[in-house]
Protein backbone atom coordinates (compact mmCIF):
# COMPACT_ATOMS: atom_id res chain seq x y z
CA UNK A 1 0.00 0.00 0.00
CA UNK A 2 2.74 2.35 1.24
CA UNK A 3 4.41 1.86 -2.12
CA UNK A 4 1.26 2.32 -4.01
CA UNK A 5 1.11 6.04 -2.62
CA UNK A 6 4.71 7.04 -3.12
CA UNK A 7 4.61 6.22 -6.79
CA UNK A 8 2.26 8.48 -8.14
CA UNK A 9 3.59 11.20 -5.74
CA UNK A 10 6.71 10.24 -7.58
CA UNK A 11 5.17 10.49 -11.00
CA UNK A 12 3.57 13.65 -9.97
CA UNK A 13 7.25 15.34 -9.13
CA UNK A 14 8.88 13.71 -12.13
CA UNK A 15 5.67 15.50 -14.70
CA UNK A 16 6.21 18.87 -12.48
CA UNK A 17 10.21 18.66 -13.05
CA UNK A 18 9.74 17.92 -16.98
CA UNK A 19 6.85 21.01 -17.32
CA UNK A 20 9.69 23.01 -15.43
CA UNK A 21 12.59 21.89 -17.78
CA UNK A 22 10.37 21.96 -20.77
CA UNK A 23 8.88 25.91 -19.83
CA UNK A 24 12.51 26.73 -18.79
CA UNK A 25 13.83 25.62 -22.13
CA UNK A 26 11.29 27.36 -24.06
CA UNK A 27 12.11 30.66 -22.47
CA UNK A 28 15.31 30.00 -22.60
CA UNK A 29 14.89 29.41 -26.97
CA UNK A 30 12.49 32.70 -26.88
CA UNK A 31 15.38 34.70 -25.49
CA UNK A 32 17.99 33.37 -27.60
CA UNK A 33 15.56 34.26 -30.63
CA UNK A 34 14.73 37.71 -30.04
CA UNK A 35 18.19 38.39 -28.87
CA UNK A 36 19.18 36.80 -32.47
CA UNK A 37 16.47 39.31 -33.93
CA UNK A 38 18.19 42.37 -31.88
CA UNK A 39 21.35 41.45 -33.14
CA UNK A 40 20.13 41.23 -36.46
CA UNK A 41 18.07 44.48 -36.48
CA UNK A 42 20.86 46.38 -34.96
CA UNK A 43 23.68 45.50 -37.23
CA UNK A 44 25.62 48.73 -38.64
CA UNK A 45 29.02 49.86 -39.99
CA UNK A 46 29.79 53.29 -38.80
CA UNK A 47 31.37 55.68 -41.50
CA UNK A 48 34.32 58.51 -41.39
CA UNK A 49 33.81 60.10 -44.53
CA UNK A 50 36.02 62.80 -46.53
CA UNK A 51 33.48 62.87 -49.12
CA UNK A 52 30.65 65.72 -48.44
CA UNK A 53 28.12 65.22 -51.29
CA UNK A 54 24.56 64.32 -50.17
CA UNK A 55 23.94 62.23 -53.56
CA UNK A 56 25.97 59.73 -51.43
CA UNK A 57 23.00 59.25 -48.96
CA UNK A 58 20.96 57.45 -51.67
CA UNK A 59 24.22 54.94 -51.89
CA UNK A 60 24.01 53.75 -48.66
CA UNK A 61 20.29 53.45 -47.94
CA UNK A 62 20.27 51.30 -51.10
CA UNK A 63 23.17 49.31 -49.21
CA UNK A 64 20.88 49.21 -46.08
CA UNK A 65 17.71 48.18 -48.08
CA UNK A 66 19.77 45.39 -49.41
CA UNK A 67 21.35 44.02 -46.12
CA UNK A 68 20.09 45.25 -43.53
CA UNK A 69 22.82 46.66 -41.96
CA UNK A 70 22.58 50.48 -40.97
CA UNK A 71 25.33 53.35 -42.14
CA UNK A 72 25.97 55.21 -39.25
CA UNK A 73 27.92 58.46 -41.21
CA UNK A 74 30.18 61.24 -39.69
CA UNK A 75 31.85 63.35 -42.67
CA UNK A 76 34.64 66.15 -43.00
CA UNK A 77 37.45 66.60 -45.02
CA UNK A 78 40.36 64.14 -45.30
CA UNK A 79 42.58 65.79 -42.82
CA UNK A 80 40.10 65.91 -40.22
CA UNK A 81 39.04 62.33 -40.74
CA UNK A 82 42.79 61.32 -40.38
CA UNK A 83 43.32 63.22 -37.31
CA UNK A 84 40.47 62.42 -35.51
CA UNK A 85 41.17 59.10 -36.19
CA UNK A 86 44.93 59.57 -34.94
CA UNK A 87 43.44 61.00 -32.11
CA UNK A 88 40.95 57.98 -31.19
CA UNK A 89 43.24 55.17 -31.61
CA UNK A 90 42.23 51.97 -30.31
CA UNK A 91 38.79 53.64 -29.09
CA UNK A 92 37.88 54.75 -32.28
CA UNK A 93 34.17 53.93 -33.37
CA UNK A 94 34.85 53.88 -36.82
CA UNK A 95 34.96 51.04 -39.22
CA UNK A 96 35.46 52.12 -42.54
CA UNK A 97 37.42 55.27 -43.38
CA UNK A 98 36.78 57.10 -47.12
CA UNK A 99 39.37 59.83 -48.53
CA UNK A 100 39.45 61.29 -51.56
CA UNK A 101 42.97 61.22 -52.69
CA UNK A 102 45.19 58.73 -53.19
CA UNK A 103 48.34 60.05 -51.54
CA UNK A 104 46.30 60.41 -48.55
CA UNK A 105 44.78 56.59 -49.08
CA UNK A 106 48.69 55.76 -49.26
CA UNK A 107 49.28 57.86 -45.84
CA UNK A 108 47.00 56.71 -43.54
CA UNK A 109 48.03 53.39 -44.96
CA UNK A 110 51.51 54.20 -43.46
CA UNK A 111 50.39 55.03 -40.42
CA UNK A 112 48.85 51.84 -39.98
CA UNK A 113 44.85 53.28 -39.86
CA UNK A 114 43.85 50.52 -42.32
CA UNK A 115 43.77 46.78 -41.93
CA UNK A 116 44.34 44.07 -44.72
CA UNK A 117 41.18 42.18 -45.66
CA UNK A 118 40.40 39.68 -47.99
CA UNK A 119 37.42 39.47 -50.29
CA UNK A 120 36.72 37.74 -53.74
CA UNK A 121 34.22 40.36 -54.76
CA UNK A 122 36.48 43.30 -54.22
CA UNK A 123 39.14 41.68 -56.21
CA UNK A 124 37.09 40.74 -59.34
CA UNK A 125 35.58 44.44 -59.25
CA UNK A 126 38.73 47.06 -58.21
CA UNK A 127 41.39 47.02 -61.12
CA UNK A 128 44.56 46.47 -59.35
CA UNK A 129 46.17 49.86 -60.65
CA UNK A 130 43.14 51.06 -57.94
CA UNK A 131 43.68 49.63 -54.60
CA UNK A 132 46.17 48.59 -52.43
CA UNK A 133 48.22 45.52 -53.61
CA UNK A 134 47.89 44.63 -49.63
CA UNK A 135 43.88 44.57 -49.21
CA UNK A 136 44.35 47.60 -47.01
CA UNK A 137 41.96 49.69 -48.86
CA UNK A 138 40.49 49.76 -52.25
CA UNK A 139 39.28 52.58 -54.80
CA UNK A 140 35.56 53.88 -55.36
CA UNK A 141 35.79 56.23 -57.86
CA UNK A 142 37.97 57.39 -60.40
CA UNK A 143 38.94 61.04 -60.06
CA UNK A 144 40.83 62.52 -63.42
CA UNK A 145 42.61 66.11 -63.55
CA UNK A 146 41.00 66.93 -66.64
CA UNK A 147 41.99 70.44 -69.02
CA UNK A 148 38.97 72.84 -69.36
CA UNK A 149 38.75 74.49 -72.21
CA UNK A 150 37.18 78.01 -73.80
CA UNK A 151 37.22 77.05 -77.39
CA UNK A 152 36.27 80.78 -78.28
CA UNK A 153 39.66 81.80 -76.68
CA UNK A 154 41.93 78.78 -77.08
CA UNK A 155 41.90 76.36 -79.62
CA UNK A 156 41.68 72.44 -78.26
CA UNK A 157 44.05 71.00 -80.64
CA UNK A 158 47.08 73.35 -79.03
CA UNK A 159 46.85 71.54 -75.79
CA UNK A 160 47.49 67.78 -75.42
CA UNK A 161 49.42 67.27 -72.28
CA UNK A 162 49.83 68.80 -68.92
CA UNK A 163 53.43 70.12 -70.67
CA UNK A 164 51.39 71.85 -72.95
CA UNK A 165 50.20 74.52 -70.06
CA UNK A 166 53.52 75.53 -69.57
CA UNK A 167 54.13 76.81 -73.11
CA UNK A 168 54.86 80.14 -73.56
CA UNK A 169 52.18 80.39 -76.31
CA UNK A 170 49.86 80.18 -73.27
CA UNK A 171 51.05 83.25 -71.05
CA UNK A 172 47.93 85.12 -69.75
CA UNK A 173 45.73 82.41 -70.86
CA UNK A 174 45.98 79.81 -67.90
CA UNK A 175 43.93 79.45 -64.75
CA UNK A 176 44.69 76.73 -61.93
CA UNK A 177 43.56 76.19 -58.21
CA UNK A 178 45.83 77.08 -55.61
CA UNK A 179 48.28 75.11 -54.08
CA UNK A 180 46.47 73.51 -51.09
CA UNK A 181 44.21 71.42 -53.32
CA UNK A 182 45.14 67.95 -52.60
CA UNK A 183 44.11 67.27 -56.40
CA UNK A 184 46.92 70.08 -57.49
CA UNK A 185 49.27 68.40 -55.34
CA UNK A 186 48.64 64.65 -56.09
CA UNK A 187 48.94 66.33 -59.77
CA UNK A 188 52.67 67.70 -59.24
CA UNK A 189 53.88 64.80 -57.49
CA UNK A 190 52.43 62.83 -60.40
CA UNK A 191 54.76 64.73 -62.48
CA UNK A 192 57.74 64.48 -60.62
CA UNK A 193 57.56 60.76 -61.04
CA UNK A 194 56.55 60.55 -64.68
CA UNK A 195 59.23 63.43 -65.55
CA UNK A 196 61.71 64.18 -62.77
CA UNK A 197 62.28 66.82 -60.30
CA UNK A 198 63.75 69.14 -62.60
CA UNK A 199 61.52 69.14 -65.39
CA UNK A 200 58.53 68.93 -63.13
CA UNK A 201 59.97 72.58 -61.53
CA UNK A 202 60.33 73.83 -64.96
CA UNK A 203 56.92 73.11 -65.61
CA UNK A 204 55.63 74.49 -62.60
CA UNK A 205 57.70 77.70 -63.42
CA UNK A 206 56.17 77.71 -66.77
CA UNK A 207 52.38 76.98 -65.53
CA UNK A 208 52.92 80.01 -62.75
CA UNK A 209 54.44 82.34 -65.62
CA UNK A 210 51.22 81.58 -67.91
CA UNK A 211 48.85 82.57 -64.89
CA UNK A 212 45.82 85.33 -66.53
CA UNK A 213 44.85 86.16 -62.75
CA UNK A 214 45.49 84.80 -59.37
CA UNK A 215 45.04 80.92 -58.72
CA UNK A 216 41.07 79.99 -57.60
CA UNK A 217 39.89 78.70 -54.41
CA UNK A 218 37.59 76.14 -55.99
CA UNK A 219 37.45 73.83 -59.08
CA UNK A 220 33.77 75.06 -59.55
CA UNK A 221 34.84 79.08 -59.44
CA UNK A 222 37.68 78.32 -62.24
CA UNK A 223 35.40 76.16 -64.85
CA UNK A 224 33.30 79.42 -64.54
CA UNK A 225 35.88 82.03 -65.58
CA UNK A 226 37.04 79.51 -68.09
CA UNK A 227 33.54 79.64 -69.68
CA UNK A 228 33.01 83.58 -69.03
CA UNK A 229 36.55 84.00 -70.95
CA UNK A 230 38.67 85.13 -68.56
CA UNK A 231 41.00 82.54 -68.99
CA UNK A 232 41.76 79.96 -72.22
CA UNK A 233 42.09 76.65 -70.14
CA UNK A 234 42.11 75.62 -66.75
CA UNK A 235 43.02 72.32 -64.52
CA UNK A 236 40.13 71.09 -62.90
CA UNK A 237 38.30 67.78 -62.30
CA UNK A 238 36.18 66.65 -64.69
CA UNK A 239 32.98 65.89 -62.60
CA UNK A 240 32.56 69.66 -61.85
CA UNK A 241 31.78 70.52 -65.17
CA UNK A 242 29.83 67.43 -65.64
CA UNK A 243 27.75 68.89 -62.64
CA UNK A 244 27.41 71.94 -63.84
CA UNK A 245 26.19 70.69 -67.71
CA UNK A 246 23.44 68.68 -65.72
CA UNK A 247 22.23 71.74 -64.10
CA UNK A 248 22.83 70.40 -60.35
CA UNK A 249 24.27 73.45 -59.60
CA UNK A 250 21.82 75.42 -60.98
CA UNK A 251 20.84 76.95 -64.71
CA UNK A 252 23.16 79.69 -64.72
CA UNK A 253 26.36 77.26 -64.27
CA UNK A 254 24.43 74.94 -66.61
CA UNK A 255 24.53 77.39 -69.62
CA UNK A 256 28.07 78.59 -68.73
CA UNK A 257 29.37 74.73 -68.80
CA UNK A 258 28.24 74.66 -72.67
CA UNK A 259 31.29 77.05 -73.31
CA UNK A 260 33.92 74.67 -71.94
CA UNK A 261 35.23 72.09 -73.80
CA UNK A 262 36.73 68.79 -71.61
CA UNK A 263 40.00 67.17 -73.34
CA UNK A 264 41.96 64.63 -70.97
CA UNK A 265 45.57 65.21 -71.52
CA UNK A 266 47.40 61.99 -73.13
CA UNK A 267 48.28 60.26 -70.42
CA UNK A 268 45.99 61.31 -67.49
CA UNK A 269 46.77 61.90 -64.01
CA UNK A 270 43.96 59.78 -62.57
CA UNK A 271 43.03 60.01 -58.43
CA UNK A 272 40.81 57.85 -56.73
CA UNK A 273 38.23 58.32 -53.47
CA UNK A 274 38.89 54.85 -51.94
CA UNK A 275 37.79 52.94 -48.54
CA UNK A 276 39.27 50.64 -46.47
CA UNK A 277 38.23 48.73 -42.64
CA UNK A 278 39.56 50.87 -40.25
CA UNK A 279 42.86 48.69 -37.73
CA UNK A 280 40.22 48.77 -34.54
CA UNK A 281 36.96 48.33 -36.46
CA UNK A 282 34.36 46.89 -34.40
CA UNK A 283 32.15 45.85 -37.21
CA UNK A 284 34.96 44.08 -39.82
CA UNK A 285 31.75 41.91 -41.54
CA UNK A 286 29.73 44.96 -42.10
CA UNK A 287 32.42 46.91 -42.77
CA UNK A 288 33.61 44.28 -45.97
CA UNK A 289 30.09 44.17 -46.90
CA UNK A 290 29.76 47.72 -47.04
CA UNK A 291 33.01 48.22 -49.31
CA UNK A 292 32.17 45.66 -51.36
CA UNK A 293 28.62 47.35 -52.37
CA UNK A 294 30.15 50.70 -52.99
CA UNK A 295 32.76 49.29 -55.16
CA UNK A 296 30.22 46.89 -57.02
CA UNK A 297 28.48 48.26 -60.42
CA UNK A 298 25.94 49.18 -58.53
CA UNK A 299 27.93 51.73 -56.39
CA UNK A 300 29.49 53.03 -59.21
CA UNK A 301 26.48 53.58 -61.16
CA UNK A 302 25.21 55.65 -58.10
CA UNK A 303 28.20 57.47 -58.30
CA UNK A 304 28.27 58.34 -61.36
CA UNK A 305 24.83 59.54 -60.96
CA UNK A 306 24.88 61.21 -58.40
CA UNK A 307 28.26 63.19 -57.98
CA UNK A 308 29.35 62.29 -61.55
CA UNK A 309 32.76 60.60 -60.91
CA UNK A 310 33.88 58.19 -63.22
CA UNK A 311 32.99 54.08 -61.28
CA UNK A 312 35.78 51.68 -61.36
CA UNK A 313 35.00 50.93 -65.11
CA UNK A 314 33.41 52.34 -68.04
CA UNK A 315 30.64 55.51 -67.28
CA UNK A 316 28.23 53.87 -65.07
CA UNK A 317 25.35 54.76 -67.69
CA UNK A 318 25.78 58.50 -67.37
CA UNK A 319 25.55 59.84 -70.46
CA UNK A 320 27.30 63.03 -69.69
CA UNK A 321 30.54 60.89 -68.78
CA UNK A 322 30.20 58.98 -72.06
CA UNK A 323 30.33 62.16 -74.01
CA UNK A 324 33.46 63.17 -72.44
CA UNK A 325 34.80 59.63 -73.28
CA UNK A 326 37.68 57.49 -72.13
CA UNK A 327 40.92 58.54 -70.92
CA UNK A 328 44.34 57.02 -71.10
CA UNK A 329 45.53 56.27 -67.45
CA UNK A 330 49.41 57.23 -66.82
CA UNK A 331 49.99 54.48 -64.54
CA UNK A 332 51.42 56.38 -61.28
CA UNK A 333 50.59 53.80 -58.25
CA UNK A 334 48.90 55.59 -55.00
CA UNK A 335 51.88 54.28 -52.68
CA UNK A 336 54.19 56.83 -55.41
CA UNK A 337 52.03 59.55 -55.36
CA UNK A 338 52.06 59.73 -51.14
CA UNK A 339 55.88 58.97 -51.30
CA UNK A 340 55.84 62.26 -53.62
CA UNK A 341 53.23 64.51 -51.74
CA UNK A 342 55.06 66.52 -49.26
CA UNK A 343 58.02 67.44 -52.01
CA UNK A 344 55.31 68.48 -54.28
CA UNK A 345 53.78 70.80 -52.06
CA UNK A 346 57.57 72.40 -51.78
CA UNK A 347 58.34 72.64 -55.26
CA UNK A 348 55.12 74.19 -55.82
CA UNK A 349 56.01 77.12 -52.61
CA UNK A 350 59.42 77.39 -53.73
CA UNK A 351 58.27 78.18 -57.32
CA UNK A 352 55.23 80.99 -56.97
CA UNK A 353 52.33 78.41 -56.87
CA UNK A 354 50.29 80.62 -54.09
Amino acid sequence: MQANTVLPKLFKHSVLSLGVLAIGAAATAVASSLNGLAMAQSREVRVYSGRHYSSDNSIYERFTKATGIKVRLLESNDAAIIERLRREGNNSSADVMILVDAARLDNATREGMFQPIRSAELMRDVPLSLRDPQGRWFGLTRRVRALAINPSVLNPKTINTYADLAKPQLKGKLCLRNRSSVYNQSLVADQMVLRGDAAATQWVKGMVNNLAEPVFSSDMSLARAVAQGECGVGVVNSYYVARMLSGQTGAANKTLAKKITIKFPNPAHVNVSGAGVTRYAKNKPEAIKLIEFLSSPTGGEGYASGSFEYPLKGFGNNPILRRFGNFKFDGVSASQLGSKTRAAIQLMAANGWE
